[in-house]
């Protein structure tokens, strides 16, 4: 799993998520929103 920070809003598996939160989604989800930039991953804030 992975934690990402989403740029828009959209439906995941029936629950909504809004832009400018966090959510945690699988990895092959989360690398597919992130080249797509739909989502930003939430790990490199941290840094």
């Amino acid at each position: 799993m992975q934690k990402v920070k989403m740029n828009v809003q959209t439906m995941y598996h029936g629950d909504l998520f809004r832009a400018g939160k966090i959510y945690e989604v699988d990895e092959s989800t989360a690398e597919r929103w992130i080249t797509g930039k739909i989502a930003e991953s939430a790990e490199e804030e941290k840094n």
